[in-house]
């Protein structure tokens, strides 16, 4: 269906008959327009005037028309298309992921390769993304200091993209777990209540935060805000031996650096939870429980796409007026003086 955005434009219809009816005669015989081609303005209607007789009712008309075609177009007539249902979720989810140097240590088993932290953190973490559809998704990048990296949007496919670009070192090489909590509570502040989440990931311990990561936890409990803690990286690693054999290799635990108490008190207090993911399909299967302990909501909104449509009166109006113009130019003779005579200017 077609809406009129300004009806009341089509009102001034009447227009320029009302001031052709009542506006007073002019009296004066000054010129109201000054100009050096005049005496060839006159030889012009000099000529037309001979013509003028045979034009009819047709220009009149013409204008008429032209005039109603703007007024159409100022109406802003606008079609409506069918009403869509969108998704509109509840949740207003913030990832907050360490791009600290240690998260390039290669302990993550993926099927007969080890792959780095952060590699595994991007596969999974874009997939859990893609599938966040109707949520407002946001994300925090971490080291010696926290970044936003982009603010809470429904654009999943733009945050994804920022995860998949981060790069160790960008934030620095230590790790600000305080700082990234502090900033994601001032980003979800205002947002509803029942809706603040925040999945932090981390594979080691505070070293770098300009507050406590338990006062920035307190913090977001009085707000309300439920803190998911991740903690990555493997128990186990096998360092090789001598000339990369078996013979003097060790075994090692890469994560020694994580403070699983201090991310687990982190949780508890906001009322989330902490999880360990030592590969990539643990940090899959963690994914998939938050799913199910923040699921997407369903309930709908409805959008009525719309599409300007004043351009199509207002080009109307301008090719009449071309075809107007081009008649009366003809039918003057004036179009002979646009054109070299006997080969002269």
């Amino acid at each position: 269906m077609i809406e009129w955005i300004w009806p009341w434009m089509l009102a001034l219809a009447p227009l320029p008959w009302l001031v052709r009816r009542l506006a007073p005669v002019a009296r004066s015989q000054e010129p109201a327009l000054r100009a050096p081609f005049y005496t060839e303005w006159q030889q012009l209607s000099a000529s037309q005037g001979a013509r003028r007789s045979g034009g009819g009712t047709l220009p009149v008309v013409s204008l008429w028309l032209i005039w109603l075609l703007l007024l159409l177009a100022a109406a802003r007539p606008t079609w409506l298309g069918e009403a869509i249902e969108l998704p509109n979720s509840g949740r207003d989810l913030m990832l907050a992921v360490d791009i600290s140097g240690s998260m390039q240590i290669e302990d993550m088993q993926h099927g007969q390769a080890l792959v780095s932290r952060i590699t595994a953190v991007k596969a999974v973490g874009a997939d859990f993304i893609s599938r966040r559809s109707g949520d407002r998704l946001g994300l925090i990048l971490f080291g010696s200091n926290a970044y936003l990296q982009s603010p809470l949007s429904f654009d999943t496919s733009t945050v994804k993209r920022f995860l998949e670009e981060a790069q160790i070192g960008f934030a620095g090489q230590e790790t600000a777990i305080g700082d990234a909590i502090g900033l994601a509570v001032k980003r979800l502040k205002e947002r509803p209540a029942e809706s603040r989440v925040l999945i932090l990931l981390t594979d080691g311990q505070d070293t770098a935060s300009s507050v406590r990561p338990q006062d920035a936890a307190q913090l977001a409990k009085d707000l309300g805000i439920r803190i998911y803690t991740i903690g990555i990286g493997a128990d186990r690693m096998t360092l090789p031996g001598l000339f990369g054999s078996s013979f003097g290799s060790r075994q090692v635990n890469p994560s020694a650096e994580l403070d699983e108490a201090g991310l687990q008190k982190i949780a508890a207090t906001t009322g989330g939870q902490y999880f360990r993911a030592r590969n990539p399909q643990e940090l899959a299967n963690i994914y998939q429980l938050l799913d199910q302990l923040e699921p997407v909501e369903q309930a709908s909104v409805t959008y009525r796409p719309r599409q300007a449509l004043g351009y199509v009166p207002l080009l109307l109006a301008l090719v009449l007026s071309f075809a107007l113009a081009l008649r009366q130019l003809w039918l003057g003779g004036g179009w002979r003086r646009l054109m070299p005579l006997g080969g002269e200017l």
